[in-house]
């Protein structure tokens, strides 16, 4: 963005002249407009607050910083990611980048090495990432099967502290839907993530005690006021149907919970019929749904030798339609299952727009990294733009979409409490010492 935005004052107040937003992201005004759902506006900020919306070089008196018609977004959200397995890759290879492959992987790894030192040099390194790209709001999942979770969950609270006011973090338990049979198991980890104000999740597979297991879910879910986050149905496999028996539950149940699933990636294998049934049930039932387009991209319908012919992603158009709130997030990163990523929510947003094709129209795609998720999250504080707000700001040099997604916009200036963070990443090598067995 050049040196002149690195003098945003942290107090004090000025104006952020003749910005682009995205209308989407702004809440309570609506600015010049300019097409494909941008606005033009200038931005007021007082103490680090956002003071008003003016229309675009109108105001003055005040210490101006020209944007140039550059967009303005507010910080990002990321709904799924996995902060627990992150950055294992150069110890835990994955031997044919397959589902398979990362699961074995995975979990060879966390039984030798996950100690919470471990854990918590890792989560941390992947937090300063997220930060200095734009992020506000984490949710993770952490690996909750035994002896596991006793470690990961209290570096989680510890990391969330740390973070505080930077960097917002919420919890899910991830464990096996059968384990949630095991009364005795299900009761300590519902415990646990109480303790540690988390959130219940799970992995749903096509087993006979589904239904059960889910039931135990949702009554251990409803009696200690827990929301359900679960990963569903990812795999090619069109016989994996656990979406619409998770959306039956929820509504046999009355669940008054927010209820997300993500990857429903059997879903667009399966015939029109039975796909409109599920999705039918999934927007009766309120649940709220994060694609994973990164992460599954690389993980299905990969064959030795031969070329991918779907892209991994669920039907988020459809969903849409019916009014079934649809969100996007990086997933893993730097691990088994996904070799790459940087937990940089707008590479998210980038790569979503092309492998989902949410552009023509673009106007309502900013909405999956920013305002969905944050309110899918309770915290619909972040992800927007409005008088009052924290002035939590993305600043680019680019001016149209097709600028914003045809480059990595390494030049951005993140504004935090209404001043110009130090955007530095991590060195990898600050992680060799993890490495070194």
């Amino acid at each position: 963005m050049g040196t002149g935005f690195a003098a945003l004052p942290r107090g004090g107040r000025y104006v952020l002249a003749n910005a682009t937003l995205p209308q989407a992201v702004v809440q309570g005004y609506e600015g010049q407009d300019v097409g494909e759902g941008l606005i033009r506006a200038d931005i007021v900020v007082t103490d680090g607050v956002i003071e008003a919306l003016r229309p675009a070089g109108s105001v003055g008196g005040i210490a101006a910083f020209d944007m140039d018609h550059g967009q303005v977004w507010p910080t990002f959200v990321d709904m799924h990611t996995h902060l627990d397995k992150g950055h294992i890759l150069p110890r835990a290879h994955n031997p044919d980048g397959t589902f398979p492959g990362a699961l074995a992987a995975v979990e060879a790894d966390r039984d030798a090495n996950w100690s919470a030192d471990d854990v918590r040099a890792r989560m941390d390194f992947a937090i300063r990432c997220a930060y200095a790209h734009g992020t506000s709001l984490i949710r993770t999942h952490i690996d909750s099967v035994p002896p596991q979770f006793p470690a990961s969950w209290p570096v989680f609270s510890e990391m969330r502290e740390k973070w505080a006011g930077k960097v917002e973090l919420q919890g899910v338990g991830l464990t096996p839907i059968d384990r949630y049979l095991d009364a005795a198991f299900s009761e300590r980890l519902a415990n646990t993530i109480v303790e540690h104000r988390g959130v219940l999740g799970g992995v749903t597979f096509m087993i006979p005690e589904l239904r059960e297991g889910l039931k135990r879910l949702f009554y251990l879910a409803s009696e200690n006021g827990l929301d359900i986050d679960l990963h569903v149905d990812e795999t090619a496999d069109p016989a994996a149907r656990s979406l619409a028996v998770i959306a039956e539950v929820a509504l046999e149940t009355e669940f008054e919970g927010e209820v997300v699933v993500g990857h429903c990636c059997s879903l667009a294998r399966q015939e029109e019929a039975e796909a409109d049934r599920t999705m039918d049930l999934v927007a009766a039932a309120a649940l709220s749904v994060v694609s994973l387009p990164m992460c599954n991209m690389y993980l299905q319908d990969r064959h030795r030798g031969r070329t991918p012919r779907w892209r991994g992603v669920t039907l988020l158009h459809e969903m849409r339609a019916r009014g079934i709130r649809v969100a996007v997030a990086s997933d893993n990163t730097r691990d088994p299952f996904y070799a790459y990523g940087d937990l940089d929510a707008l590479e998210v947003y980038r790569e979503a727009v092309r492998i989902l094709q949410l552009d023509h129209p673009i106007d309502l795609a900013p909405e999956v990294v920013t305002t969905t998720p944050a309110s899918v999250l309770r915290r619909p504080e972040h992800g927007r733009i409005a008088v009052g707000g924290k002035a939590d700001l993305v600043l680019f040099r680019a001016r149209s979409w097709t600028e914003l997604l045809s480059r990595p916009q390494a030049d951005r200036t993140v504004v935090r409490d209404g001043a110009a963070i130090d955007r530095t990443l991590p060195d990898y090598r600050e992680l060799d010492f993890l490495f070194a067995r």
